[in-house]
C-alpha cells in the first residue's frame, strides 16, 4: 500500500499539514551546499568591488532562513531560534554549511537547506563578474533531529 502523502487533501488539492495537535519539541537541521569555482576566483574574492562574497552570502543565508515560509508554499512559519552558516575555502571552491534550531511543532530541514541555496546562489552572484562557469552543487541534507521521525544522518 502506498503511503498516504500529507500535502494533498482527498480531493488531491495541495494542502499545508495541521500540525496544531503536535506539541512543540527541540528540532534542529544542518545541511550544506558547495559552490565549485576556478582557483583564481577563489584567490580573488578578498578583493571583490562588492564586498565580502563571505560574509555577504553568510548573511544572505541566515536572512532566507527567516523567511522560508515565503518562498515555499507549504511549510510552516517558524520562530527560528538559532540559524547558523559556515563558508569553508577549499582548493577548488567554496563548501557551505547551514545549521537551523527551533522549538516548535514541525523540523526545521528546509529552513536549513533554504539557507545553503542561498548562501550558495548569492556567493555565485558576488563573483559571477569573475566567472560565470561556477557551478552550484550537492545542496543536501545533512542531518535533522528531534520531531516523531526522529534522528537523519546522510550517508556519506
Amino acid at each position: 500500500m502506498a503511503k498516504k502523502l500529507s500535502h494533498y487533501d482527498a480531493a488531491g488539492r495541495a494542502r499545508m499539514v495541521d500540525v496544531s495537535g503536535k506539541a512543540p519539541t527541540k528540532r534542529e537541521a544542518e545541511a550544506s551546499a558547495f559552490v565549485r569555482m576556478k582557483p583564481s576566483v577563489l584567490q580573488a574574492l578578498p578583493r571583490n568591488p562588492k564586498g565580502d562574497p563571505l560574509e555577504v552570502a553568510r548573511i544572505a543565508g541566515i536572512m532566507a532562513a527567516k523567511r522560508t515560509a515565503d518562498l515555499i508554499p507549504m511549510c510552516h512559519s517558524l520562530p527560528l531560534s538559532h540559524v547558523d552558516v559556515e563558508m569553508r575555502l577549499c582548493e577548488n571552491g567554496v563548501a557551505i554549511t547551514s545549521k537551523v534550531t527551533t522549538t516548535a511543532q514541525t523540523g526545521v530541514e528546509m529552513e536549513a537547506l533554504v539557507a545553503a541555496s542561498i548562501s550558495a546562489l548569492t556567493l555565485y552572484d558576488m563573483a559571477k563578474s569573475a566567472d560565470k562557469g561556477m557551478e552550484i552543487q550537492e545542496i543536501v541534507l545533512e542531518r535533522k533531529s528531534g520531531g516523531k521521525s526522529g534522528e537523519y544522518r546522510r550517508v556519506k
